[in-house]
């Protein structure tokens, strides 16, 4: 990332310079949020740039109030015009919503892009690279950041490199098994479920995706080398080789604790119990349970004998509920779905919360000794910054 900071650098060294601006482009839900306004915050304050940050006005494909809230004074934000995707099927994947989104916002991107002074550089998130070819026409860097994890990245390369050659309207489904970085090897069925069989017209998409990662001067990863060395070592031979952008681990990107809303009362609570004697758990947006998996845990906590604090999300429902369970679906009280009498026996020692609780602030609680989880990246990047709290496990 040399020749991005290195503008703010000399920015910084002469105040007679303006400061050189990098737009941030984020595509909808709190996984990719957090990470790229935290990338903005640093950029702003530790590297001499401004940073305006850019969302789309559908936020409600997936619910980021939260994460928007994060956003720190020092980077501006913007929101892109609403988009009309009601000629879009019902089953359309949200992937694929997501994409048709980007392409059709492309117009107005452009609008902010060229209103905005000092142009230095372009980010748009790992959903949003169709936005690359704009900084093309503008003459500034193109960069991508990944909100996840390195070898997310490699899992697209190897799609990408796949198709070297391969004439249009081919289909090439990835090896079973498939190896990655460091002789890790994965079934096609534990393969993320875009990149399982390459007739989805998902699949279609992320190939394309990670095409245009190609065009960018470098990518910005949420990781960093201890945590992934083979992979970024990997990385650095074929960019060396001229097969890939220059890959810059970056992170950990996690939100302060200082700038997390939430409900105050979980923070009581723990701080009513003895030091690492609480389980939390938590799953995050990602991570929703079927309401069987949802019996099975509450099953599995009453009997475990721990303390525990529990974040509940809505189930995952898949056109599976009757009539008795559509209407409690549709009071939208997660809380409403756990066994009957669970909360009642499990008063005096637990707490179980509705949908949302600070969790830098849970995961640093001296109460807090183990956390399970989905395992998300934002989740395993939070429990490392804490001091080596790993999901599903305990502290070490």
């Amino acid at each position: 990332m040399e020749s991005l900071t290195s503008a703010g650098a000399e920015r910084a060294a002469s105040t007679d310079q303006p400061w050189p601006h990098v737009v941030l482009l984020a595509s909808p839900g709190a996984g990719h949020l957090v990470p790229l306004t935290e990338l903005a915050r640093r950029l702003v304050e530790h590297h001499g740039f401004g940073a305006t940050f850019v969302t789309f006005t559908d936020q409600d494909l997936i619910s980021s109030s939260e994460a928007l809230s994060g956003v720190p004074a020092s980077v501006a934000t913007a929101a892109l015009p609403s988009i009309p995707l009601h000629d879009l099927p019902a089953a359309t994947p949200m992937e694929t919503v997501l994409f048709e989104l980007v392409r059709r916002s492309l117009p107005h991107l452009r609008t902010l892009l060229h209103s905005t002074a000092h142009l230095a550089a372009l980010v748009p998130d790992f959903f949003c690279s169709a936005a690359l070819p704009l900084a093309g026409e503008l003459g500034v860097l193109p960069y991508v950041f990944v909100p996840s994890n390195l070898t997310a990245l490699a899992l697209m390369r190897r799609t990408v490199e796949l198709y070297n050659g391969v004439p249009p309207g081919e289909h090439r489904d990835l090896p079973d098994p498939l190896e990655l970085p460091g002789g890790v090897l994965l079934r096609r069925a534990d393969l993320p479920r875009a990149f399982r069989s390459s007739n989805e017209p998902v699949y279609a998409h992320h190939l394309e995706e990670g095409r245009c990662y190609r065009h960018a001067d470098g990518v910005l990863v949420n990781t960093f080398y201890e945590m992934e060395p083979t992979t970024v070592e990997e990385f650095r031979q074929v960019a060396g080789e001229g097969a890939w952008p220059l890959v810059f681990p970056v992170g950990p990107f996690v939100r302060s604790s200082s700038n997390e809303t939430g409900d105050s009362a979980c923070l009581e609570w723990l701080d009513r119990q003895p030091t690492g004697s609480v389980v939390y758990v938590s799953f995050e947006s990602g991570g929703s349970l079927s309401v069987k998996q949802m019996a099975e845990l509450t099953a599995g906590l009453e009997a475990c004998g721990y303390r525990f604090l529990w974040v509940v999300r809505m189930p995952s429902m898949d056109g599976q509920e009757d009539e008795e369970e559509h209407g409690r679906c549709k009071n939208g009280n997660p809380l409403a779905w756990l066994p009957e009498g669970f909360l009642e026996r499990t008063r005096d020692k637990d707490l179980a919360v509705a949908a949302w609780a600070p969790q830098v602030r849970m995961l640093s609680h001296p109460a807090t000794e183990a956390f399970v989880s989905h395992c998300g990246w934002n989740s395993t990047m939070e429990s490392v910054s804490v001091g080596g709290m790993i999901p599903g496990g305990s502290k070490a």
